[in-house]
């Protein structure tokens, strides 16, 4: 079982992320910025566990989570059997 980040907006300074990037998560930290994954981070560890996460009125197996750099890239994470 591994979690799939799908980049879905991106303003980065940076340029380094843009829209439609794909990030696979297996046992290390993909090549992406830092900052951004550690924000993704707790909700990669509840999935890989089998965990479900709470988004107000249902539970779900994906989650979108924001750039802490004023919001400016978002992603997707969600399970993807191997």
């Amino acid at each position: 079982m591994r979690v799939k980040l799908t980049v879905i907006e991106s303003k980065c300074r940076s340029g380094y992320h843009k829209v439609g990037d794909v990030y696979y998560i297996d046992d290390k930290c993909p090549d992406m910025c830092m900052e951004l994954f550690y924000n993704a981070y707790p909700y990669i560890f509840a999935l890989k566990n089998n965990g479900v996460l709470d988004c107000g009125n249902t539970k779900k197996k994906e989650f979108d989570v924001f750039c802490p750099d004023s919001c400016l890239v978002k992603i997707h994470g969600e399970i993807v059997e191997d």
